[in-house]
């Protein structure tokens, strides 16, 4: 299998990656997502029994939600093994976990969610921003800068 080049060409094999030290962030993310996506799909109900939130009628749009999870966590897990490879999958991943406390927040002002319903953004997405940004900080440093990390480069 081939070894992970950085946008300069330089080849990375194991710990000599500049960005190694996130690999247990990652392996953690891909359980997490494997773990919350598969009780959310085979087991709709049981978020809202434990935050004690009426069940809605719409339980497969839940369990939807639950299969965006579980599909981010091989993207975690390739992330993991090779660092510099998947950079761009982090920052989709950072994306969602940005976008989805934002909707939150909105859907709570509006009176459509109750505050305990916050949990799962703490759990799938607030807890891993101090590692995503600092990841993809790093991440746009060795690629030139955030313009030619954001293209591709």
């Amino acid at each position: 299998m081939p070894t992970p080049q950085s946008s300069s060409g330089t080849t990375y094999a194991g710990e000599q990656d500049p960005l190694a030290g996130y690999r247990f962030w990652f392996y953690a993310a891909a359980l997490y997502n494997l773990l919350w996506g598969s009780l959310t799909i085979l087991f709709p109900q049981l978020f809202f029994h434990l935050i004690h939130m009426p069940i809605f009628d719409a339980l497969p749009l839940w369990q939807c939600i639950g299969m965006f999870v579980l599909v981010y966590a091989p993207a975690y897990w390739w992330a993991g093994r090779y660092p510099s490879r998947y950079r761009h999958l982090i920052l989709i991943g950072l994306l969602g976990k940005v976008l989805g406390p934002i909707g939150f927040v909105w859907a709570y002002m509006h009176g459509q969610l109750p505050l305990a319903f916050g949990l799962t953004n703490l759990t799938n997405d607030v807890i891993w921003w101090p590692a995503f940004v600092s990841y993809l900080h790093t991440g746009a440093r060795l690629s030139g800068g955030w313009i030619p990390f954001v293209l591709g480069e």
